[in-house]
């Protein structure tokens, strides 16, 4: 008979209810007083939640099945819905409940709105579990709902004011450019900066297709930006990007002129093909 049904949060030898110490230890944390199990049935996901996407919860789904809720999740009561919404842990309490616990270990808070958004946004960040794009909006719901300025969020979540102005820059980014970097895993806030720093959407998504197809490095788009600033636009140079079906390798070629034709891109490979080979044999020789 499978033991999954009778396993319940912590396991045995923590006993979360009756020692002290650890109770001790997880208020002087997060400021609570109580440390007590609560059904799963009890508990709802917080709907501010600054995490759109749980990732894989497998790995963390067998340990708790094993082991049990190791960290108890933050959670607050919420007299109007008569539940307990998390403020942190939500992945433990999606992974609890695939693991078929009935209750899970908890340290209720009193928090308010704002407060419940700032302690997740706080754990994701630490954690790094946000993408660029979820810590953008965390931090814009908190300037809009919450009339924070960019001085107290970068206190509240240990930042400099710089790197908050900065990311929440990545909201100017439109929709339909932002859905297409997610797409294709474009996940660097600094490059993610260089399309949120041009002038019109047009730009940005011209931007965005150079990266995608290799023809643009960090460094470049940072020189493009300061050589339009100061002197306005100049020709782009002319990039050949190609890849094999097989993706043994990625081949980038970019030449100094703005337009190339077939005939001169064919013949500029074929001297590169000449050159290898020449060096190719020098070496030989030089060996014999």
């Amino acid at each position: 008979m499978s033991n999954v049904s009778k396993r319940i949060g912590l396991p045995v030898a923590l006993k979360m209810r009756h020692d002290a110490h650890y109770i001790e230890s997880l208020t002087t944390f997060s400021g609570a007083t109580i440390g007590r199990m609560i059904p799963v049935e009890n508990i709802r996901p917080n709907p501010e939640q600054p995490r759109k996407a749980l990732g894989d919860l497998r790995d963390l789904t067998d340990s708790i099945r094993e082991k049990g809720v190791l960290e108890p999740l933050l959670v607050r009561y919420v007299p109007r819905e008569e539940c307990y919404h998390i403020i942190s842990g939500e992945r433990r309490y999606h992974a609890s409940r695939a693991a078929g616990l009935r209750e899970v270990p908890c340290i209720e808070k009193t928090a308010d709105d704002a407060e419940t958004l700032e302690l997740g946004l706080i754990e994701n960040i630490q954690r790094k579990d946000l993408t660029a794009f979820e810590e953008a909006d965390g931090l814009h719901r908190l300037a809009t709902q919450f009339e924070y300025t960019h001085e107290d969020m970068a206190r509240k979540i240990g930042r400099a004011r710089s790197s908050v102005t900065e990311t929440l820059s990545l909201r100017n980014i439109p929709e339909a450019i932002r859905r297409k970097c997610v797409e294709h895993g474009l996940t660097s806030k600094s490059v993610l900066l260089q399309i949120a720093r041009q002038p019109t959407e047009k730009k940005m998504a011209e931007m965005l297709q150079r990266i995608l197809q290799g023809g643009l490095t960090r460094d470049e788009a940072r020189r493009e930006r300061r050589d339009e600033q100061q002197g306005g636009p100049r020709p782009q140079p002319f990039i050949f990007h190609f890849e094999p079906e097989t993706e043994k390798f990625k081949l980038r070629i970019q030449f100094r002129k703005s337009n190339v034709s077939r005939e001169e891109l064919i013949s500029t490979l074929r001297e590169i093909l000449a050159s290898l080979e020449e060096s190719s044999e020098t070496a030989n020789s030089a060996v014999a």
